[in-house]
């Protein structure tokens, strides 16, 4: 169900961009992505990979992007989350 759930997320994220930032598309990705990782690795295990202490600016990026789209400004929060995502997994780049 996680994988599922991730792999729709990334695919309704993917097409929300080819069809301009349609903020809906990008909302309802970035919802399913969320879900499917608290599926996969626990919601304890989500929420401590999130709020450590050195990862807080990338999550406080990624989680600010999240609302955004949902305030339907997609091209900002893509913008946040980007950089957010990428704040947070830095060490596996």
């Amino acid at each position: 169900i996680g994988l599922g759930l991730v792999g729709f997320g990334i695919f309704f994220i993917l097409f929300g961009v080819l069809l301009y930032l349609d903020s809906v598309l990008l909302a309802f990705g970035n919802i399913l992505f969320l879900s499917g990782l608290v599926f996969i690795i626990g919601f304890r295990r989500t929420f401590n990979f999130f709020f450590q202490r050195p990862k807080l600016k990338g999550t406080s990026f990624f989680l600010g992007g999240v609302l955004i789209i949902l305030m339907r400004w997609p091209l900002l929060g893509m913008l946040l989350e980007t950089y957010g995502f990428i704040t947070l997994f830095r060490s596996m780049f």
